[in-house]
């Protein structure tokens, strides 16, 4: 086999075996040449913590301006801890919450602790990245000293316009927001999107290995595809026929609202309100860029996150069609057929000069003119140089026709096929079946007979032949 096909060949089982959906094309031999196949494609998943933009508020909830005394809910009479916004390493700004520990020494951020109690202790997390974004696995905000007994976690899909509930949180939910409390595990596939509130987070346990609260993306997955995740293709599919699927994995901007600090399993001892306060050390967002399955690379340019569009798409999401493709061609692509999906490429409309898609067989070259149409080699015609003119048949190219049913057709009894031959009766020859096999004054019956014959005989002889060599002696 000569390289070249060896490579083709190799890509494209390359393309198969990839899944999800990692790869936008691929290069393979067809009977017309080496063409590019498409594919739906997306990013790979990663931590978007690198990326995100921290806010918090109101004005003055992080610690240390003026320097503060802390205390621990373990140890809620021995207040030694001070936070100093002016002192480096007694400082807890909020990019502690999203810096990369290194030596084994954790950084946190850290709010006022609660000394105007009654008035509620509340701060506001807001990350955002300026991109669409889809999760790919749980959320995990890690809480030093304690996690909140009352939280919401809120989403927005329009870089902070709008905003919804992603996820309650509460010690007791009914008291706190009038809802029942739910798992992620108690939803089924016909609920799967439904926004829960759950206690499952925010009950006090007195170890300080309880840290972590989840927006739990895993279980809502494996719903569809099972425990490990083994069938991805039935959650893929879900995505493609379940409304609102999709976008309940989507958002652009991230908001934690933290309405009441741990209170160490007891009520609030207003002799010492020191030790309450909120503090977190780390956010982790498993995410990949939302590329409308329209890219497999997500880079950062300029400081934001841009999809890398293919299929004749462009913008940040891939959400419109490039110039000189028509608008309205546009569609998100598709997850279905599983496992390489469908692009829904941008269909070209008056294109500037340049990777018009030509049809090679029927075009002088791939570049198109001011006008969008392609060179065309003779009898060719379309924009793509993919259809005949009259007169002409497709054979990977345009031919000259040999017959028609008009100007070229074929006599004595003749029949045209496919514009291409005339299949001739047995006393007749030529390209339009123009000429008699019978010489003049002979018997034509008798002709056309031994011609028959000869030809019957010759075809039972080269069986024969075929036979005898094919037979083990």
């Amino acid at each position: 086999m000569p390289l070249q096909a060896v490579f083709l060949l190799l890509l494209h089982c390359l393309a198969s075996t990839l899944g999800q959906y990692e790869l936008c094309k691929s290069l393979v031999s067809t009977d017309e040449g080496s063409v590019w196949e498409h594919y739906a494609c997306q990013p790979k998943p990663g931590s978007m913590k690198d990326y995100m933009r921290i806010k918090v508020d109101p004005p003055g909830i992080t610690c240390g301006n003026p320097p503060e005394r802390f205390c621990t809910l373990e140890n809620p009479y021995l207040c030694s801890d001070e936070c100093d916004a002016s002192n480096p390493d007694l400082a807890h700004p909020p990019q502690l919450m999203q810096d990369r520990e290194r030596n084994g020494l954790i950084t946190y951020w850290q709010t006022v602790t609660w000394k105007r109690h009654p008035e509620p202790l509340l701060a506001n997390i807001t990350m955002a990245w300026n991109k669409s974004l889809e999760l790919t696995e749980d959320i995990q905000i890690t809480f030093e000293y304690g996690r909140p007994t009352i939280m919401v976690m809120d989403k927005s899909m329009d870089h902070g316009r709008s905003w919804q509930p992603y996820q309650f949180y509460a010690e007791d939910c009914m008291d706190a927001f009038n809802m029942p409390p739910k798992r992620v595990h108690d939803l089924s596939p016909a609920n799967i999107t439904r926004v829960i509130c759950t206690e499952q987070y925010s009950r006090w346990v007195g170890s300080k290995n309880e840290k972590n609260v989840k927006f739990e993306v895993r279980a809502r997955f494996a719903v569809f595809a099972g425990q490990r995740l083994q069938n991805m293709d039935s959650l893929y599919t879900r995505m493609e026929s379940m409304k609102g699927l999709r976008d309940f994995f989507t958002f652009t901007n991230l908001r934690l609202r933290l309405l009441r600090p741990a209170l160490g399993g007891t009520y609030v001892q207003r002799d010492n309100l020191l030790k309450y306060f909120y503090a977190i050390s780390n956010i982790e967002v498993p995410a990949r860029c939302k590329c409308n399955l329209h890219a497999s690379q997500c880079l950062l340019q300029d400081g934001n996150l841009q999809c890398q569009c293919e299929h004749n798409t462009t913008g940040q999401d891939c959400q419109r069609c490039k110039k000189g493709f028509k608008a309205k061609s546009w569609k998100a692509g598709s997850y279905l057929p599983t496992p390489n999906g469908t692009p829904n490429t941008c269909i070209s409309s008056v294109s500037e000069f340049g990777k018009c898609n030509c049809n090679q067989m029927g075009s002088v070259h791939d570049r198109c003119n001011g006008t969008g149409y392609c060179q065309c080699k003779d009898g060719a015609t379309g924009a793509k140089c993919d259809d005949c003119l009259p007169g002409y048949y497709w054979k990977q190219g345009c031919h000259p026709n040999v017959c028609d049913k008009e100007m070229l057709v074929c006599q004595n009894g003749g029949t045209c096929y496919q514009n291409q031959k005339c299949i001739c009766p047995p006393e007749f020859k030529g390209v339009l079946c123009q000429h008699s096999r019978c010489e003049a004054g002979k018997d034509c019956n008798a002709a056309s007979s031994l011609s028959l014959s000869t030809a019957a005989l010759l075809l039972c002889t080269m069986l024969a032949h075929l036979l005898t060599t094919l037979t083990p002696h």
